[in-house]
Formats: C-alpha cells, structure tokens, sequence
C-alpha cells in the first residue's frame, strides 16, 4: 500500500504537489516545473495555480511529461500550518482525488512539508488523513450503488530515509484503522449490533491482534454483583456482556491504563422514556465502546510498549414488565447503593460496574469514554467533548494528545459542590439524576465516586461523535472520535 520513492523521473500516473502561500517552491517542484519547460511557473503567475488553503486544482500535462495528471493542494500560509489544519487541506484533496476515481497517487513530500511539521510526522498525517476522509459507510439498500474507488496505493517522493518514514505511514494509517473500525460499529443498527454481537466482534479483535480476552456473561455478572450492569438490562431480552481485553506490551503487568467504554447498544431511556424525535440514532449510545475498541484496533497494530486494559459494560435499555423503574434502590459492584430516579441515566449505572471491576484489576488509571449527556452537547456543541478529572496531571496529559489528535476537549469544574449533589438521597448512598442543573457535571460526578482516588479522567463525546454532515475527515455520520486520543495516550505511556 506504501512506498517510497527517490526519483521524480519515474513515470506517475496522479502526482501531488504542495503550495503554501506566498512561500518559495520546494526543490522538487522547481524540477518539475523545469521538466515542464515552466509551465508550472506559468500557471501560477496567471493565477491558475495558488497556495490558496485547501484549493485543489487539477492540470493534465503533456503526455510526454511522464505524469498522467497533477493535483495541486493549496496549504495556506506556513506560518499558520498546523496538524489539524494539515488533516483538513489532505482530507479536501483525497476526497477530490476519490470522486475522481483514482486508486493510487504519488506525493512530492517535500512540496508538503515545513520546518514546523518533521517529513516523518508529516507522512503520518497523510496516511491517517487517507485512511479516514476517503470512509465510506456500509449501507442496507437492494438498489445497486456505485461505491467511491478506494485508495489502493500512495507513494511520497522523498531523499530521506525509507525505514522511517514507512514507519510513519504505518502509524499513521493504523491510527484511521481504528477510527473506521469506531464507524462502522457505531454505524451498525441495534438489531444487529447486540452486547452478543460486540462481544463476539471483540473476540475477532483480539484474535487478530493477539490480545487477551474474557466475555463475562450474565451468569458471571450475576455472581460478580454487577447490579448496576443488571439494572440497566433487566427490561431487556438481550444479555449483558462484560467485554475485557487485555493488552500487555510490558514485560510485567503493571503501570496498567484502564479505557472502560460505555457499551449501550440501543438506549430507549427505559421508563424514562425518550420522545419519538431523541430516539432514532440511539443506535450510537455504544460510542464509548466504539472508541475503546477502535483504540485496541490500532494498538493491536502499532504494538507500544505500554499496558492496557479495556473494559466495555454492554447491553441495551429497553421497556418491560421486568425493567427497572425510576424509585428503585440497586446495589452496585462496589457495595454502594444507587436510588434510580432516572432510568434514561443509564449509561453511568454500566460505567459504575466497569470501573469497579477495572479496578479489582489493580489498574493505575481510568480513562472512561461515553456517550453520556445531552447537556454536554447543550454546552459545548458539536466541537469539544467534555472532560472531568480527579487528577489533574492525568487529564493534562490526555488533553495534549486530544490536541495533538485534532479531538479537542474541554475541562469541566468538578469539586465538591458537584460531587454533595449525587449523595442526596434518603434511601441510598448515591442518586443516579440529582438534578438537570449542570447535567453533563454531574453525570461524571456520579462516576466520579467509583474511580474514588485511582486517577481518572472521563469524556463524554455525546456532541463529537457524531458529524451532521459530510466533513473534510470523513462522512455524515459517526466521527470515530477518542480513537485516537486513545490510542496516542498509550504510544507516549
């Protein structure tokens, strides 16, 4: 699938070339444009050519030129080049270069590349840019559809290193492996994507990858007292699933990260029920567990020399003479009692139980991911996830990588104000709903008491995992989002 290249006179179907605004040409644009007798310098002094931010032009050469078409991208002015606005003018041109029905393209690396972004870092964002602006969802249709060309086969052009920087496309690329295997979970209908059917799919992960996996059925969770879990699954005619997989990339299993993803396959609200307009797309309340399992994708992959535990509490909130109802008293893993007084408040009940057993393991660290709350959407849109912690270098850490990975998130006050509120009770140790004041808050806050002193941090992505319309790194719909984050977290652990 990849490449590299040393010479520029080796006949190119697609060639790729860079203009940054108002910057001098690379030296191998200058050689281009010389095997092109200066047509090159002509077209940019007409105007036809700019480095015009995420402009792609394409021009077709003489057909004794040995390159079958060229597209120039257009990256902006140097000075204000950064990774994410990297991902973007690459995901604008493999798009383009998709709907032309181009399946291999050749890139002249140092057209692309500035002293502030290293030819290694800058391969592994054209990789990971390639891999997920040209996704396309998986459809149930009858009628035949023509489906885009996938991008087979991408070459950079390049004195430096090849070890290196095929590295770097590796990397690269198995960071989108992992944000489409997200996609395509989330993408899945409930029917189909049942806690069974995570948990099998899970298995086939880890087959793949050589990691160690344990599916705790109901019969386990029962004998666990995973009342939480139970809870949430009681209305249902599906079976829980405790997912577990481990990763060991230490000699010794310590120094362990725990991802734990809220695996709610199909979320009606329960008793509580959602209104015909919020139900539809539920289908993506598994988000959570989408990201952690899309994080072991690329890390089963990249292989880093760190530990990992993942652990997903599944199965969905459905309505029945054997649901829980709001007023019910639950007893979780912990031994803490819960007043349910919102049976659409779910998803913290399954995190409670996943993080108490994560941390019968022994873990270091919790890092839970969720589709959480609509407040969080209400406050933050569809831009940032919300993030709270117990440990503030902890969350410094994940929010660099966030940064780094183009999934910004934003901190949200935790102190104990927030954390009195989920202990108003007069039957239970904890309520699940305190109040819609400050709802995302406390949500976390609520999880907040099962992590106790383990360092944790938690995101809800309610508002990022899903984009509402076709965007410069992907498709409509699921984002794949924390993929990423996650995984970049454990290659710098």
């Amino acid at each position: 699938m990849f490449t590299i290249h040393t010479s520029l006179m080796e006949e190119k179907e697609t060639l790729v070339v860079g203009l940054f605004h108002n910057d001098t040409p690379s030296e191998n644009y200058k050689k281009l444009n010389e095997r092109l007798d200066g047509a090159l310098d002509h077209y940019i002094e007409n105007g036809d050519l700019t480095g015009e931010y995420k402009r792609v032009e394409k021009v077709l050469p003489p057909k004794d030129s040995g390159v079958k078409r060229i597209y120039f991208l257009g990256l902006g002015k140097a000075s204000a080049l950064n990774r994410d606005r990297y991902r973007k003018a690459f995901g604008t041109l493999f798009k383009k270069i998709q709907q032309d029905k181009i399946s291999e393209v050749s890139i002249l690396l140092d057209s692309v590349s500035h002293p502030s972004l290293r030819e290694e870092e800058c391969a592994s964002l054209i990789a990971e840019t390639m891999g997920m602006a040209t996704y396309q969802l998986s459809h149930f249709k009858t009628t035949q559809q023509k489906e885009l060309p996938f991008l087979s086969r991408l070459s950079l052009i390049t004195d430096t290193s090849s070890n290196s920087l095929l590295y770097s496309l590796a990397t690269g690329y198995a960071l989108s492996k992992g944000v489409n295997t997200a996609r395509h979970l989330i993408h899945s209908p409930a029917n189909l994507l049942t806690s069974t059917a995570m948990a099998e799919f899970a298995r086939e992960l880890a087959l793949m990858h050589d990691f160690s996996v344990d599916i705790l059925e109901k019969e386990d969770i029962e004998r666990l007292g995973m009342g939480a879990l139970l809870a949430v699954n009681q209305g249902s005619s599906e079976p829980p699933a405790l997912i577990v997989i481990k990763y060991q990339g230490l000699e010794e299993w310590k120094n362990v990260t725990a991802f734990i993803g809220k695996g709610i396959t199909y979320d009606t609200g329960g008793y509580s029920i959602k209104s015909k307009t919020g139900m539809p797309g539920m289908k993506g309340d598994m988000g959570g567990a989408a990201a952690v399992l899309g994080a072991m994708e690329t890390i089963g992959r990249i292989k880093p020399k760190c530990n990992i535990l993942a652990v997903i509490p599944s199965t969905d909130n459905m309505i029945s003479g054997e649901a829980f109802k709001p007023d019910d008293v639950i007893t979780s893993m912990s031994g803490r009692t819960i007043e349910v007084l919102n049976t659409d408040a779910e998803g913290r009940l399954a995190l409670a139980d996943g993080i108490t057993y994560a941390k019968q393991q022994k873990v270091d660290r919790i890092i839970d991911v969720a589709t959480l709350t609509g407040g969080v959407v209400t406050a933050l849109g569809s831009w940032m996830t919300g993030a709270m912690t117990n440990d503030q270098m902890l969350y410094e850490k994940v929010r660099k990588m966030a940064e780094l990975m183009g999934e910004p998130v934003w901190q949200l006050p935790y102190n104990e104000d927030y954390r009195t509120q989920v202990k108003k009770s007069d039957v239970a140790d904890l309520n699940n709903s305190p109040t819609r004041k400050a709802h995302p808050i406390m949500a976390g806050a609520f999880i907040g008491e099962f992590a106790e002193d383990t360092p944790w941090v938690h995101l809800d992505i309610a508002g990022t995992s899903i984009a509402e319309s076709a965007y410069e790194l992907g498709p409509k719909g699921p984002t794949g989002v924390m993929v990423r984050t996650l995984a970049g977290f454990a290659m710098e652990s």
